[in-house]
Formats: C-alpha cells, sequence, structure tokens
C-alpha cells in the first residue's frame, strides 16, 4: 500500500502543473492535520476548518483553494453547502445532551453571489430547538463580506 501510495504521489508531482501541485499540497497538509490534530473527520482536515462557537452560534471559515472550485474557478456550490451544514450540524450537536446527536433531516440553499476570495465563512444559528427536531440557519460569506448563500437546516435528534 505504502510503495503505490509513494508512486501515485511521485508520478503526480513529476507530471502536475504548477496549480495541481498547490492543490495536492492543500489536500495533503488537510489529511495530515486532521491526522496531527486528531480533527474528527477527513472533510474537517482536508477543508481545513477552523470551527468556533459563540454564545447560539457556530462559525466555520476555511481557506479557499483552486482544488475547491468549479469549472468556471469560483468557489463550488457544493463545498459552499458541506461548510453550511457542518456548522449548521455542529451548532445542533454542541447544544444537545449527553448521549444525543443531531443529522441532517433536510437542508436548503439559496445560492445569491459568486464564492470568490480566498476565505469562505460561515456562521449558523439556531431557529428552534424541540425535543425530536432542530431548525438552523446559516448564512456563508465570502472574503469581501458579501454573503454568497443562505441555507436552512432540519436536524433529526437522535440517541447515540
Amino acid at each position: 500500500m505504502k510503495d503505490a501510495l509513494k508512486q501515485l504521489l511521485d508520478s503526480c508531482i513529476e507530471n502536475g502543473t504548477q496549480t495541481d501541485l498547490d492543490a495536492l499540497q492543500h489536500l495533503l497538509e488537510g489529511v495530515q492535520k486532521k491526522i496531527i490534530q486528531n480533527k474528527s473527520t477527513f472533510i474537517d482536515g482536508i477543508l481545513h476548518m477552523e470551527r468556533t462557537f459563540d454564545q447560539n452560534t457556530c462559525e466555520i471559515t476555511i481557506p479557499v483553494n483552486s482544488v475547491l472550485n468549479n469549472n468556471l474557478n469560483i468557489l463550488h456550490g457544493g463545498i459552499t453547502a458541506t461548510v453550511l451544514d457542518t456548522a449548521m450540524g455542529s451548532l445542533a450537536n454542541y447544544y444537545l445532551p449527553e448521549g444525543f446527536g443531531a443529522v441532517t433531516n433536510q437542508l436548503n440553499i439559496h445560492y445569491t453571489a459568486p464564492g470568490t476570495g480566498d476565505v469562505l465563512r460561515c456562521k449558523a444559528e439556531i431557529i428552534h430547538q424541540g425535543s425530536k427536531t432542530m431548525v438552523i440557519s446559516g448564512e456563508a460569506y465570502r472574503s469581501d463580506g458579501k454573503k454568497i448563500a443562505h441555507a436552512t437546516g432540519t436536524f433529526f435528534i437522535i440517541s447515540k
């Protein structure tokens, strides 16, 4: 396995463009971050997520790299959706009592502007907390502060 991985990496380094190498470095640093910092998931590490909680909100920021772009060279909407869902789900799980977890039941996103710049910031806030579900809103912003998406999510509350 290690030899095959080394061969694959060597081939990518040998044949990749500078953009390819920048993307590869971003991904490998993310995997390394997951391993060293014991991030909970590979998505956390690969996207270089930085998460903060403040009163009833959760905020996640990620650096934007070409590996995250679509064919128009702007941030892929699926990446924005992933970070919004993660911010909202993290907030839900942060406020649940021990022994319970939250999983996404429904996610609605309205994209309002292209994702450009070098940082994506997503902020989530609880709208409703019931005994079986939570409703959370989220907003995504690009580097210049312009909102690029608004989301709402419903989360099932389950026993772990």
